[in-house]
């Protein structure tokens, strides 16, 4: 079995390997590449994505109390005429 020590080295010697090579210039341009797609694109944050939608939630259950206060409201109407 390998050491975990040994591993972590091998893995940290062969990370700067591969960024001295034109590896690591790919994969900088990529990721700079990425970073400036993704930067032009209209994206929100998780939290801003679940703020929203507990607001949409609170709407929708406001509009349901609503519609059926209006249902409430024509049926007493509709008595009455």
């Amino acid at each position: 079995m390998l050491d975990p020590k040994t591993l972590e080295e091998f893995s940290a010697r062969f990370s700067a390997l591969i960024k001295a090579t034109p590896a690591g210039d790919i994969e900088k341009n990529v990721k700079a590449f990425l970073a400036s797609g993704l930067g032009r694109l209209n994206l929100v944050t998780r939290e801003e994505f679940d703020v929203q939608r507990e607001v949409l939630a609170e709407t929708r259950r406001k509009l349901s109390a609503l519609e059926a206060r209006v249902g409430e409201l024509e049926a007493k109407l509709g008595q009455r005429g």
